[in-house]
């Protein structure tokens, strides 16, 4: 950030002053750092204070090819809870033909296949329609980030036990979908800016959930 705002600067990975140092994040299997400047050279990207703009169709457009990601977590996740339902017996049948399993599955696969719709279109709108990119982005954001973390969440669920164990990868797609899911801003933030990009920002929002 300048006094002119936030701006977007080149900096070369191996540039004097530079420090990057990992860090430790929910997720294991995803690299993060933390860069500390200091009189580090940079180029700038564009004009000062305009770093939000310039940067903002890329961020969009990496959201899109993360909600992707998330579709293809939910669903190896469905593959994996349902073959483990199929081969797992309790009472001399298998777990899967409990009515509990069913009910948990059944809602994963609605939640995917909404969310693989949000993601098909999103992917459309950035090659296609541009001008669409910014709400479609969100709207996948949120879709496909509920979609995941529901997928793997349930996937721990349905295996029990052995799902909940250091052993069985079944954490690592949980813990892929949690920091996945706010990577670049929560759900909150998400509907917050799509409200603002459609002009209803500020509308009262409706509860339809039934207590009790």
């Amino acid at each position: 950030t300048t006094d002119m705002g936030l701006s977007l600067f080149l900096i070369n990975g191996d540039a004097p002053g530079l420090d990057a140092r990992p860090v430790t994040t929910v997720d294991p299997t995803r690299k993060a750092a933390q860069l500390r400047f200091s009189d580090t050279p940079a180029i700038l990207v564009g004009l000062e204070g305009d770093g939000e703009r310039t940067l903002r169709p890329t961020l969009d457009t990496a959201q899109v090819m993360l909600a992707a990601e998330q579709v293809g977590v939910a669903a190896y996740c469905l593959e994996m809870a349902t073959a483990y339902a199929c081969q797992r017996h309790q009472f001399s049948q298998p777990i899967g033909s409990f009515q509990a399993i069913k009910h948990k599955l059944a809602n994963v696969l609605l939640e995917m296949e909404a969310a693989t719709s949000a993601a098909m279109y999103a992917a459309f709108a950035a090659d296609h329609r541009p001008n669409e990119l910014a709400e479609v982005a969100c709207i996948a954001a949120v879709t496909c980030g509920e979609a995941a973390l529901l997928a793997a969440s349930e996937n721990v669920q349905v295996h029990g036990g052995i799902g909940m164990t250091w052993e069985h990868p079944a954490h690592l797609y949980l813990k892929r979908a949690t920091a996945s899911r706010i990577l670049f801003g929560d759900p909150q933030r998400q509907l917050e800016r799509l409200g603002e990009l459609t002009g209803i920002a500020g509308e009262p929002s409706f509860n339809f959930a039934v207590n009790g």
